[in-house]
């Protein structure tokens, strides 16, 4: 059972879930799904393709119900007050929702104004908001003229229209270059300055190590590993060594000889001369090379540096973090209704 819910209780749980679970017939999405995200933080939720995510934010966001367990959000029950919940949360999802026959400032507007504030209440607030995300330039454009970046940034600024607590984030960058991805990260932070708290799911490792306080792992729907991103760097030993084969036909002898010695799972494609070899620490470098020359490989570049986060995906999952790709569409379920978040 989830322990009582203290409102006046400070720095207090903004999502708390216990054994939180959902199944598709026989198909398990998530399952067993312990959660525990501070008021003001930012937790991310990082996993391949198919691991839950998705699933797991539309169930805390109530646009899923869940198959088994519990979860409060912003102290309020899931299943008992789904109403309650909306009234503290903002979802931005994979998909920008928005009208694209409306301009940016008639969709806030029109948001604003079916969250029941008066025509004056939300035209104050587009202006707020327009400003906010760096749009006032484009406030009176269609949206079918926005750039992917800019719809995103609306797309986040309806999420905020109503003030919500708690925003759920639904891998926001994902089909953004570079420069729009950084302006985004940067209205993340601006939130997270203010007080807001934030569940980010993302597919950029770089992302969740930038703007995450601690990082959650989701693969086939369980979570795998939990906590700081430095604490999980640690789980996969002190250092990694890049290794450069002279010759690509030698990977299968180059992973026969440094499995011994690699504290996780050693990276490599077949055909590929590269390989990442995880270690206990820089002083391994030496036995890396020995074992090497007496497996008769040969090699023609070597590194050493401390784990990133993908490595730390590697080692728990398996297999190496995907490469982001193409929005995919939202599991639905026909039993709920449309939903307006606040």
């Amino acid at each position: 059972m989830l322990p009582p819910h203290d409102p006046a209780a400070a720095g207090g749980a903004a999502i708390l879930a216990q054994g939180l679970g959902r199944s598709y017939g026989p198909v398990l999405g998530v399952r067993d799904i312990d959660l525990h995200v501070d008021t003001g933080a930012v937790v991310g939720l990082l996993g391949p393709n198919g691991s839950g995510k998705t699933t797991l934010i539309r169930m805390l966001a109530t646009l899923l119900r869940p198959s088994a367990g519990q979860a409060r959000v912003g102290g309020a029950d899931l299943r008992t007050q789904p109403g309650e919940v909306r009234r503290h949360i903002g979802l931005t999802g994979q998909y920008a929702a928005v009208d694209q026959f409306l301009t940016g400032r008639e969709n806030i507007r029109m948001t604003a104004r079916m969250l029941g504030m008066s025509r004056a209440d939300a035209g104050r607030r587009a202006e707020d908001l327009l400003g906010s995300f760096d749009l006032r330039d484009a406030a009176d454009r269609p949206l079918s003229t926005y750039s992917g970046g800019m719809r995103r940034r609306l797309d986040l600024a309806l999420s905020l229209t109503g003030r919500p607590s708690i925003v759920f984030l639904d891998e926001p960058t994902t089909g953004l270059d570079p420069r729009s991805r950084f302006a985004m990260w940067t209205v993340i932070e601006g939130l997270v300055a203010d007080g807001t708290t934030v569940l980010l799911s993302t597919q950029y490792l770089e992302e969740a190590d930038r703007l995450a306080e601690r990082v959650v792992i989701l693969d086939h729907g369980l979570v795998v590993a939990e906590g700081p991103p430095d604490a999980l760097r640690a789980q996969v030993g002190a250092h990694v060594v890049d290794l450069t084969l002279t010759d690509p036909a030698d990977g299968r002898a180059a992973l026969d000889a440094l499995a011994g010695l690699a504290s996780a799972p050693v990276e490599h494609s077949p055909g590929s001369r590269e390989l990442r070899v995880p270690v206990a620490g820089s002083e391994a470098l030496p036995d890396v090379v020995r074992l090497l020359d007496a497996a008769g490989v040969r090699f023609r570049g070597l590194a050493v540096h401390e784990p990133s986060l993908d490595d730390v995906f590697l080692a728990l999952t398996g297999r190496p973090a995907p490469p982001p790709s193409g929005m995919t569409a939202p599991e639905k379920d026909p039993t709920m209704p449309p939903m307006v978040t606040t």
